[in-house]
């Protein structure tokens, strides 16, 4: 039966899909009111804002729930990827905090139309970058950059594990797949056929684009995440899930293609959600990659386990102290 730890770390990996598949789905609106264009560009933003409008806010809840759990479960997980990753981590928070204050300021003036196109472009902007910054913390978790390099100076140790080529790459790939969901769903917001075809053709494009940043993600793991690429190439479980992942991504494709919409959601839901799991699967049990598992206190260094408890003082008071291997 699995521990206790494992199903703690599983309702991280819960939240964070349902995170993607709302959130995602948000900051994707966000690149396609900034690519807005044609006759219908401001029809296509208002649909955009309608459809985010109730629930933008809320879909964060999925977020904080993430971040309270590893904080309070995994104590030594969470203060390495923020003391390492805080950069960007920063970032991303400046992201959110702009993407919704301008989405709000935009909302409640509508009748400007200079301050609504500067709040507009606040918005789209911020909803492009945050989740690359998101997806290049990710990857910096899944690349084992993060602790396996000994710090010598400030920027090899808190600027090169996430500045790289694999982390971005991940960043680029959380954004088109992002995009897509967005697109695909917003082909169900709109009774407006012309609209409806706007959003399926940016849907069929950001399918491509993911399919190809999915490519360059998985080409670069040989160097960037080589830990995080064998579990993937050689595991049981691998193929079978991957198998099913191209048939959901190929059923998505089919049916936007012949405008099954509804059906084109459940697959490209399938599919970003497959994706997102085959991640973690891959990393376990691995917090963070390599040595940092999800055995609150425990550090797995060249296969052995070792404990970072330790017991101080005259009364046995339990303290937890950080291992790195080097």
């Amino acid at each position: 039966m699995p521990s206790l730890e494992v199903f703690i770390a599983g309702s991280i990996v819960v939240a964070l899909n349902l995170y993607m598949l709302m959130g995602g789905a948000d900051y994707g609106g966000g690149v396609w009111d900034l690519l807005a264009s044609g006759p219908r560009a401001r029809q296509q933003r208002v649909l955009i804002a309608k459809a985010i409008g109730p629930v933008w806010e809320a879909n964060h809840v999925w977020l904080i729930l993430a971040i309270t759990v590893m904080f309070t479960a995994f104590p030594v997980a969470f203060s390495t990827i923020t003391t390492f990753l805080h950069l960007p981590l920063l970032l991303m928070l400046v992201g959110l905090v702009f993407r919704g204050s301008a989405f709000a300021f935009r909302s409640y003036d509508p009748y400007s139309e200079g301050s609504n196109a500067t709040w507009g472009l606040v918005f789209s902007i911020s909803s492009l970058l945050t989740p690359i910054l998101l997806g290049i913390t990710l990857g910096s978790i899944a690349s084992g950059r993060l602790v396996s390099t000994p710090p010598t100076g400030f920027r090899e140790t808190y600027v090169d594990p996430w500045l790289a080529p694999f982390p971005i790459a991940v960043g680029f790939f959380a954004l088109s797949l992002f995009a897509f969901l967005a697109a695909v769903y917003l082909t169900l917001e709109t009774s407006d056929r012309d609209l409806r075809e706007d959003f399926r053709a940016r849907s069929l494009w950001a399918g491509v684009f993911a399919g190809f940043m999915a490519l360059v993600v998985f080409l670069l793991a040989e160097h960037g995440a080589p830990a995080l690429r064998e579990q993937m190439v050689q595991s049981s479980w691998t193929w079978p899930l991957q198998a099913i992942t191209a048939i959901a991504a190929i059923g998505a494709y089919v049916a936007l293609w012949k405008r099954r919409f509804l059906m084109a959601r459940l697959a490209t839901i399938v599919q970003a959600s497959l994706i997102l799991w085959g991640w973690a699967m891959a990393q376990f049990p691995n917090l963070i990659m390599p040595d940092i598992t999800m055995w609150c206190g425990q550090v797995r260094i060249s296969g052995v386990w070792q404990s970072a408890i330790t017991e101080t003082g005259e009364s046995g008071a339990r303290s937890q102290r950080r291992i790195r291997p080097y």
